[in-house]
């Protein structure tokens, strides 16, 4: 049985509404009605309990099409008055330095202020302007030298003309100024000669602030993103990297922007815990027994301290028992929903998987939401409410990237962005996808039947061809699967998933979106404290050290989301380790 859910509501903003708490940043002389263009709220009627409140205009709405940067907050002064303020600026720096103040924290001005706007910067035509950077290419000709900068807040480079009469000349003619260095460059705004850019930059004065040479790993020709892993450091200075780091920014506001809108509380869930979530024993030990970085390396193992009975002697560590890095926040947020009803928490996460797959990392972040009176009915209408709502933020706030991973990444991802952001969800059992999984005209790869876990080629047949595109919950998966290949029985789902009336299954729920496959797990907590406790048995799990988890019982749901696949599935990146920027996997910890 499928039932569709309606896509959520969405909503034009007005470049005319203020916010204005931010004008408290402006000298008063300088306040008008048009200093600051923002984007201010509005209410929208909720889908259920969850409105996807400041919601930017829908896909399917005419948008005229120009140009628009992954920029979140667009807050600048007029262009006239921003080059008066710049200088006024630097001479109140200068003032304040000598008087022993600090001084007032201002916007610096960057190359999407300047040409991020709908003329792409032909309004700034004549204006005298500093940009800061980093240099992407140099060409040096006959007359003049062409060098593109770069300030990492857009994906456009700022072409910069040098004549050999602008100041600082010297450090090109003498070569300090090549691919990879910093500089800071003073000139007027002028129209571009080329194609590829409205405006350019006509120097004046150029000056090197580091020094880059020709070992500089990121040229402007291509390399592949397994070397640009091994330089993980360098590598957001690329455009795809760049790219990736805006729309995971966008990604991040946008997710926080969802859950405070809709009156959820964020909750800092401690990394180190005594408790294992999933129960699957898969977490990194955290430990004072063996000795510090610059020991151990020679250390010994009969050095760490044991019990009569030759067992590791857990008193003597820092926390006196076993700890280890969380694998979720879960139940921890679960104890502050007893008391603050919608709550969420946002963070890294750690499995201990010896997995080199390109979906698994051994350090992640989890967006996990709990919300309390709630069933799964609620669970998954808020997990549709809010993958809609980021999906359509990037499409709106990151243009530019999102246009550059549809020509360079995946061909056709904004088609299937669009799609997310735009179609109904399919929602089924289990027992019904595995239905349709047994009459596929398919051979896959691992064998299907009622009991086993679906593989990510299940999942990705279920939502790319058996429905189109269209992403789909699976929901009611059994308590315990079939290993395949033997008859022995396996907990595939947590141990506080509610089980359901059957007794064969629980209420879960996996979102799976094309691509990627699952994208979002979820589930109805389990209340009944003798239901709990029996499935605590079943996962060989110390009842006492989850004593505080059993004092909290109540109804209620909340779904986990692995951040890094959100941001693979809306850039299109192969490896879930580009979509990170330091990945931690097996044998792979550097930076």
């Amino acid at each position: 049985m499928a039932v569709a859910f309606s896509p959520a509501s969405s909503l034009r903003l007005k470049p005319h509404r203020i916010a204005l708490r931010f004008l408290s940043i402006l000298p008063s002389k300088t306040t008008s009605s048009s200093s600051f263009l923002l984007n201010a709220p509005k209410t929208l009627t909720t889908y259920r309990r969850f409105s996807p409140l400041l919601s930017p205009p829908s896909p399917c709405q005419s948008v005229p099409r120009r140009r628009c940067f992954c920029n979140l907050i667009s807050a600048a002064l007029s262009p006239a008055r921003e080059i008066v303020d710049n200088r006024k600026s630097q001479e109140n720096a200068d003032a304040d330095a000598a008087s022993g103040k600090v001084g007032e924290f201002r916007k610096r001005l960057r190359i999407v202020d300047i040409k991020g706007g709908p003329n792409e910067g032909l309004d700034r035509l004549g204006q005298n302007l500093v940009v800061r950077g980093w240099v992407r290419t140099i060409r040096m000709q006959s007359s003049v030298t062409f060098i593109e900068i770069n300030d990492g807040s857009c994906l456009s480079n700022m072409q910069c003309v040098v004549s050999s009469d602008a100041q600082g000349y010297d450090q090109v003619d003498a070569g300090f100024i090549s691919t990879g260095a910093s500089i800071c460059v003073q000139g007027t705004v002028v129209s571009s000669q080329g194609s590829k850019q409205k405006i350019e930059l006509k120097v004046e004065k150029i000056m090197t602030v580091g020094k880059s040479d020709s070992s500089f790993p990121i040229q402007k020709k291509r390399v592949s993103r397994e070397f640009l892993r091994t330089k993980a450091h360098l590598r957001p200075r690329t455009n795809t990297f760049g790219a990736v780091a805006r729309v995971r920014n966008a990604l991040a506001y946008a997710t926080h922007k969802f859950f405070q809108a809709n009156g959820f509380v964020w909750i800092s869930s401690p990394i180190i815990t005594a408790s294992d979530c999933e129960g699957a024993g898969e977490q990194f030990c955290v430990t004072t027994l063996i000795p510090t970085t610059e020991e151990a390396t020679g250390s010994r193992a009969d050095k760490i301290p044991k019990t009569e009975e030759g067992l590791i002697d857990w008193s003597q560590d820092f926390f006196g028992k076993p700890a280890f890095l969380t694998v979720s926040g879960q139940l921890n947020a679960e104890t502050y929903a007893t008391a603050l009803s919608d709550v969420y928490t946002f963070g890294p996460t750690f499995r201990a998987e010896n997995s080199n797959t390109t979906r698994h990392l051994a350090e992640f972040w989890m967006i996990e939401p709990e919300l309390a009176f709630a069933d799964l009915n609620d669970d998954m209408a808020c997990a549709t409410a809010y993958l809609q709502y980021v999906v359509r933020y990037i499409l709106e706030n990151c243009k530019e990237d999102m246009d550059f991973f549809n020509t360079w990444i995946e061909k056709g991802i904004l088609d299937r962005l669009n799609n997310v952001a735009e179609k109904d969800f399919v929602q089924l059992t289990y027992t019904d996808a595995v239905n349709i999984l047994l009459k596929a005209d398919k051979k896959f790869e691992f064998p299907v039947k009622w009991g086993c876990d679906l593989q990510s080629e299940h999942e990705r047949f279920i939502t790319e061809e058996a429905f189109g595109g269209c992403p789909v919950i699976i929901r009611d998966y059994p308590k315990a699967c079939i290993l395949l290949g033997t008859a022995a029985l396996w907990d595939i789902k947590a141990f506080y998933m509610r089980l359901n009336d059957d007794g064969k299954t629980v209420a879960a729920m996996d979102m799976l979106v094309p691509r990627v496959g699952e994208l979002i797990g979820g589930s109805q907590r389990e209340e009944r404290l003798d239901y709990l406790e029996n499935r605590l048995d079943e996962f060989n799990l110390r009842k006492e050290s989850y004593w505080w988890y059993l004092d909290l019982r109540r109804y209620g749901s909340g779904f986990g989301l692995g951040f890094e696949r959100l941001v693979q599935f809306a850039t299109g990146m192969d490896n879930i380790r580009d979509a990170i920027p330091f990945p931690r996997s097996p044998g792979s910890a550097e930076f």
